[in-house]
């Protein structure tokens, strides 16, 4: 039920929460969307439509009940009022304003509560990774998407389609866009093939228009044109540059003026400026980045260690060449965006992450594989 949320609830987490008495479910619940309610109070909601008294019942909830006024009133407050008897937890909530005071409030209270072993507990806590990270670091939960053929290339040659992977896959990248905050590529991939990169998922795919993410493009230079489709689009999502500090000021002005927010990121290295915009978009609620640059900007945050899952497709195609097309194989890639004039990267070799955990299913004729490096 929680996941019924997804795409609806950011900065918010992805909580669903069922009322049991004598093993038999009397009420259910779940965040539906920001400023709506929360999981534990749709579901007391449900047991009152049911004509269920929750009254010495059982409460199992995917994340700690909350004990503060946000958009909603304290959770453990509609718990204490119904009666409700034990609450069961599958994962805590990491958040400074919230860790452990539900439950205590609900113990001192004379409330049971329990917190769920694994694996329901691991799953819960997949489930709000961005959330779980934005609490404990205030940056955003990136994922790095890329699709690759059986040779190990990112980009066809010019003439030849610009699809490797097939239309199942990218269906369900549309998906992923709408459950994003914000999406990010690099100038070069602007440049090369003036994207879009607005959620777009098939019709019936989604009963509900789908959420448009933030659209950001890393552009030291501030080279992106301002006959863009991300320019000429925003109307249906906002575009943020994010440049190095010190961009043509001319092309900055024509930025701004044809509607582009721009965002500085500080430092001397790569990785610097990287760590700088990520703690910049924390700081506006952005909880999750889906990253669908080329090689280049897929590098450099590799090499700053900001990756947090990869998604990689694996198309059964050969395409026999190396791809030099911009944006694609990686030309005008980190260095533009995040500075040319940055300190090469250490001669120790490229960054390597290892997963701690990966996982792999066909979609269509491609093989998805995912990699998990961080768990928060």
């Amino acid at each position: 039920m929680a996941e019924r949320g997804r795409g609806r609830v950011s900065p918010n987490p992805l909580v669903g929460a069922v009322v049991v008495r004598d093993g038999v479910a009397i009420g259910e619940g779940w965040h539906a969307e920001v400023g709506g309610l929360h999981a534990e109070r749709a579901a007391l909601a449900d047991c009152e439509g049911r004509g269920g008294d929750p009254a010495g019942a059982t409460m199992y909830v995917t994340l700690e009940p909350c004990a503060h006024q946000g958009r909603q009133p304290p959770c453990v407050d509609a718990l204490l009022e119904a009666g409700i008897s034990r609450v069961v937890i599958a994962a805590d909530d990491p958040s400074e304003k919230t860790a452990g005071r539900g439950p205590a409030i609900l113990r001192e209270a004379g409330v049971a509560v329990d917190f769920a072993d694994d694996p329901e507990a691991g799953a819960a806590r997949l489930l709000n990774q961005p959330f779980r990270k934005h609490a404990r670091t205030g940056r955003p939960f990136a994922t790095l998407k890329l699709a690759i053929s059986l040779d190990g290339q990112i980009a066809t040659t010019p003439g030849d389609s610009p699809w490797i992977s097939g239309a199942e896959s990218r269906a369900l990248v549309h998906r992923w866009r709408a459950e994003s905050d914000a999406i990010a590529v690099g100038i070069g991939t602007v440049l090369a093939d003036d994207p879009l990169l607005t959620a777009r998922p098939d019709s019936g795919d989604t009963a509900q228009t789908p959420r448009q993410p933030l659209r950001i493009v890393f552009d030291s230079q501030a080279r992106l044109p301002v006959t863009s489709q991300l320019l000429q689009t925003l109307d249906q999502s906002p575009v943020l540059v994010i440049t190095a500090p010190d961009p043509d000021p001319a092309r900055a002005d024509a930025l701004r003026q044809a509607g582009a927010e721009l965002l500085t990121a500080s430092g001397d290295t790569h990785a610097e400026r990287i760590n700088s915009a990520l703690t910049q978009l924390g700081g506006r609620e952005v909880t999750s980045l889906f990253l669908e640059g080329g090689r280049s900007l897929a590098t450099a945050f590799a090499a700053a260690d900001a990756i947090d899952e990869s998604r990689t497709f694996v198309a059964p195609t050969l395409l026999a060449t190396v791809a030099s097309r911009a944006g694609g194989a990686g030309a005008g890639g980190a260095e533009d965006a995040l500075a040319r004039s940055a300190p090469p990267a250490p001669a120790s070799g490229p960054a390597r992450l290892q997963a701690l955990s990966t996982s792999s299913e066909p979609v269509g004729d491609d093989l998805l594989i995912t990699a998990r490096f961080k768990e928060w």
